[in-house]
């Protein structure tokens, strides 16, 4: 079992992204993790998924951990790792994300933690994510937004092609609410089924709030033909709801 003052120095060292001091940092508190991990267990969730949004809580706990704090790391532990794994459960829990998507995710925002430790707190690009775990670059711009997609569906996008602001779910349905509920959590899964390039200008549109001059110009085309595609997915997908 490590000192507090072993545990401050691997500390240290693992925020300079010492990967053997991370390693020590885990092995010497797998056993809390898993205990705090069980308590998830009858949640309806993977037992490895949790563990591995354990796994980034810990990562976290390691870069936010204040040497000043005059506390045990694994008394910060707790509460870093038990709000990461409520917030994942709150957040799977609006729309129940494909298990592809789920696992790029956890497996980017590995990626991510361990690139801002070595990197003084610098993201990587999307293209740097992709050449480093062979994901392709809209699926990691999906993967990384598929948290915020249920919100984003319902936040206005200004158009300087049109006027006033859109709501992509208004333009699917106009019923009352409980149905647009419905319809989102529909929506969310069909987008993820698009090709690439309808993926593309869905999240350019209206997850990125690109207008459809710069949706065409990030795509290479006109605006007038972003415009008959964005017109021919969304019909596409009125259909598929209804």
């Amino acid at each position: 079992m490590l000192s507090y003052q072993q545990t401050m120095e691997y500390i240290t060292k693992a925020k300079d992204g010492d990967v053997e001091a991370k390693q020590i940092l885990l092995d010497e508190n797998e056993n809390l993790i898993k205990c705090l991990v069980g308590k998830f267990k009858n949640k309806g969730e993977n037992y490895e998924d949790l563990k591995q949004i354990a796994y980034l809580g810990f990562m976290k706990a390691i870069k936010n951990f204040d040497l000043s704090y005059g506390v045990c790391f694994s008394t910060y532990l707790v509460p870093m790792i038990t709000g990461e794994i409520k917030r994942f459960l709150r957040d799977d829990g609006i729309v129940k994300i494909s298990r592809v998507i789920k696992m790029q995710r956890q497996q980017i925002n590995r990626y991510l933690e361990e690139y801002k430790i070595k990197n003084d707190g610098e993201s990587p690009t999307i293209e740097d994510i992709s050449k480093t775990l062979n994901i392709d670059e809209g699926d990691v711009v999906v993967a990384l937004t598929s948290c915020k997609a249920t919100v984003s569906l319902f936040e206005k996008v200004e158009d300087d092609d049109s006027s006033g602001g859109l709501e992509l779910i208004d333009k699917i349905s106009d019923e009352g609410l409980e149905e647009k509920m419905i319809d989102k959590i529909m929506l969310k899964t069909l987008i993820d089924e698009l090709p690439t390039r309808d993926k593309k200008i869905i999240i350019l549109r209206f997850f990125k709030d690109k207008t459809q001059s710069e949706t065409a110009k990030a795509l290479g085309v006109s605006q007038v033909q972003v415009s008959r595609l964005e017109n021919k997915i969304i019909n596409a997908l009125k259909q598929k709801i209804e």
